[in-house]
């Protein structure tokens, strides 16, 4: 798991950005469902019913030097 780490030069800028990010969570858009499908379902099934619209990257399938 990733963690961000922010430095404040005072307390106010804490409370900003906390602010901020109380502010964004509550009025942020929910990601919209796709018939009921999650945005990966959605993809999925798009892939299935035209596979033409999608393009093929071969770098995609390559294992990474993670793995």
């Amino acid at each position: 798991m990733t963690v961000k780490r922010y430095h404040y030069d005072s307390h106010e800028q804490l409370r900003v950005h906390l602010a901020d990010f109380v502010s964004a969570s509550n009025f942020g858009r929910p990601l919209k469902t796709l018939r009921g499908l999650t945005p990966d379902e959605g993809i999925c099934t798009a892939w299935a019913a035209e596979p033409g619209r999608f393009r093929s990257n071969p770098l995609h399938q390559m294992p990474g030097p993670n793995i």
